[in-house]
C-alpha cells in the first residue's frame, strides 16, 4: 500500500496525488463517497449504473399491459398508434371488456 502526504487547502480542497488517482481511475469530475471512519476518512468511487433505455416496442408493451379498464386500453392503443406502431403486433393482454 502506497502512502503519500497532501494538505487541505482553502474550502476543504484535498489534492489526491496523481499516482493514486491513476491507480484508482479517478479523473477530473469523478464522484467520490467521503466516509468518516474511526481512524480517518475513506474515499471511494461512486458506483453509477447505466439507465435502461427501452425500445418503442417495449414502451408500447408497457402501455398496453398496464391498462385496467376498456377506456384505459383504448387510450393506450391510441398512444401506441401515435408512436407509429400497430397495437396488434405488440404482445400484451387486453383487459376484460376491451
Amino acid at each position: 500500500m502506497r502512502v503519500e502526504t497532501t494538505k487541505v487547502g482553502r474550502r476543504g480542497t484535498v489534492v489526491i496525488p496523481a499516482t493514486i488517482r491513476r491507480n484508482y481511475g479517478f479523473e477530473e469530475g469523478s464522484l467520490l463517497i467521503v466516509e468518516a471512519q474511526p481512524d480517518g476518512v475513506l474515499l471511494r468511487p461512486v458506483v453509477t449504473l447505466p439507465v435502461e433505455i427501452y425500445t418503442p416496442e417495449r414502451k408500447a408493451e408497457f402501455l398496453l399491459n398496464n391498462t385496467i379498464t376498456p377506456e384505459n386500453y383504448a387510450a393506450a392503443v391510441k398512444k401506441v398508434r401515435s408512436m407509429g406502431l400497430d397495437p396488434e403486433t405488440i404482445t400484451h393482454k387486453k383487459p376484460e371488456g376491451a
